[in-house]
C-alpha cells in the first residue's frame, strides 16, 4: 500500500506529467502549447522563440541543433567584468539590485556564447526577502543570526510577502529583454538545503543537526521544510512569471542524506517547492551534489531533468532513471584547468555517454571554479557546440 509520502509525490507529478518522449509523438506542440498555456502572452517562452532553443527543444525531448551547454556559476568571479560590476557591492545588495543582477546575468552569455543565462542570485535570498537575518560572510558563506533550532524558532520565521520579491521581478524583466532567443533559467535553492542552513546557521561539513532534528524533532523539520518550500516555491514562481524559461533546484546538500531520509523527510517538500510552477509549463530542472543514490528520487518530485554532478558517468545516471529521463552534466569543474587536449577528450566522453538519455544539455559536474581562465570556458562551448552540431 502506497505510504501517504509515496501519495504527496505521485499527486505532484499528475499536476504536470511530463515523458520527454511524448513530445515527439504526433500532436506534440499542441501539448506544449497547452503546456504554457498559463503563462502570459508576452512570456519569451510564447513570443520570442524561445521554446526553439537547443536548450527548451532538448528539456523537451526534441532535437536540437546542438547540445546546449551553460554552466552553473557562469556568472561570478571567474569574470573580470563580474569583479568589477560588483566592487564596493555586498552579495546580498548585488542579488537585490536590478540593474546589477541583469549585467551580471548576461555577462556569460556575451562573453562564452552559452545556451543559457542562469539567474543571478543566492539561496539565501528567499530567506533575505522574507525577513529572516542572514548574510553571506567572506570566507565562509551564508550565516543566521539566529539558528532555527526549535519548534518556537520555526512558528517565528516570518513568510515572504509577495510585493518583497518585487525587485526579483525587475531584475528578470530587465534580462530577458536583452536576453532575445537566449532562455533565462530561473533559480532556488531546494528546501532541504535551505533548512540546513537555517538549522546549522550556516555552513556545515555533515549537516549532522538538520539530520538530527528530523528524527528527533520531527514535527518541527516538518514545519521548518515546508516554510522552506513555500519560500523557494514563490521565489521560482517569480522569476518564471516575469520571463524565466526553466528553472532549477539546488540542493547543495541532499548528498548528506540517506536515499530513505531523503524519500521519507525531503522529497515531498521538493516537490512542493517544484510544484509551484508546475501549472506554468516550463521545465524543471533539479540538481543536487553527491547525490547519484537520490537520482531517481529527485527525479519523481518532479522534475523534467536531473542535474548530475561529477561523480558518477552520465550512463550510469540515466540508468539509475530509466533511461528516460533528460540528464544535465557533468564535465568535472577540476579538468577545466587540465591542457585543452586533456579537456577535450573528457568532454568528448561527457558526451558520448549523455547521448544514452533522451536528451543531454552539457554543463560542468557543479560550479565554475572562481579561478577558472574564462577563455577556458569560452573555448569549451564552441568546441561542445562543433562536436554536436
Amino acid at each position: 500500500m502506497a505510504s501517504q509520502n509515496d501519495r504527496t509525490v505521485e499527486s505532484r507529478r499528475a499536476e504536470s506529467p511530463h515523458d520527454p518522449a511524448a513530445a515527439t509523438e504526433p500532436g506534440g506542440d499542441h501539448a506544449w502549447e497547452q503546456r504554457i498555456a498559463a503563462l502570459p502572452t508576452e512570456h519569451p517562452l510564447r513570443s520570442a522563440g524561445v521554446a526553439d532553443s537547443p536548450l527548451i527543444s532538448t528539456l523537451r525531448g526534441l532535437p536540437a541543433a546542438h547540445t546546449p551547454v551553460w554552466f552553473m556559476r557562469q556568472a561570478g568571479r571567474s569574470l573580470p567584468e563580474y569583479r568589477a560590476a560588483r566592487e564596493g557591492t555586498g552579495m546580498l545588495e548585488a542579488c537585490l539590485t536590478p540593474d546589477l543582477v541583469a549585467e551580471i546575468t548576461l555577462q556569460p552569455v556575451r562573453r562564452h556564447g552559452v545556451d543559457a543565462a542562469i539567474f543571478f542570485s543566492d539561496i539565501v535570498v528567499p530567506m533575505k526577502l522574507a525577513s529572516v537575518a542572514v548574510d553571506i560572510v567572506a570566507g565562509r558563506g551564508p550565516v543566521l543570526d539566529h539558528p532555527v533550532r526549535t519548534a518556537a524558532d520555526v512558528t517565528a520565521l516570518p513568510e515572504l510577502p509577495d510585493s518583497a520579491l518585487d525587485p526579483i521581478r525587475e531584475a528578470v524583466a530587465r534580462t530577458v529583454a536583452e536576453l532575445g532567443d537566449t532562455p533565462l533559467i530561473g533559480f532556488a535553492g531546494a528546501p532541504f538545503t535551505i533548512a540546513a542552513y537555517a538549522v546549522e546557521g550556516g555552513p556545515s561539513r555533515d549537516h549532522l543537526r538538520p539530520r538530527t532534528m528530523m528524527h528527533a524533532d520531527p514535527a518541527s523539520w516538518t514545519a521548518l521544510a515546508e516554510w522552506a518550500a513555500r519560500t523557494s516555491g514563490a521565489f521560482l514562481r517569480a522569476q518564471v512569471e516575469a520571463g524565466a524559461s526553466a528553472v532549477q533546484l539546488f540542493d547543495s546538500w541532499a548528498g548528506s542524506l540517506s536515499l530513505a531520509d531523503y524519500e521519507a523527510h525531503v522529497q515531498r517538500h521538493s516537490a512542493d517547492a517544484l510544484a509551484a510552477v508546475a501549472d506554468l509549463g516550463v521545465p524543471r530542472i533539479h540538481f543536487g551534489t553527491g547525490t547519484g543514490e537520490l537520482l531517481a528520487a529527485m527525479r519523481d518530485a518532479g522534475a523534467d531533468a536531473v542535474g548530475v554532478d561529477y561523480r558518477i558517468p552520465l550512463d550510469v545516471a540515466s540508468q539509475r532513471l530509466g533511461g528516460r529521463t533528460v540528464v544535465q552534466g557533468n564535465i568535472d569543474p577540476a579538468l577545466l584547468a587540465a591542457p585543452r587536449e586533456v579537456l577535450h577528450e573528457h568532454a568528448r566522453d561527457v558526451l558520448r555517454r549523455g547521448r544514452s538519455a533522451p536528451g543531454h544539455v552539457v554543463n560542468l559536474g557543479h560550479g565554475v571554479p572562481p579561478e577558472t581562465d574564462p577563455d577556458v570556458l569560452s573555448e569549451l562551448v564552441t568546441f561542445i557546440h562543433k562536436e554536436t552540431r
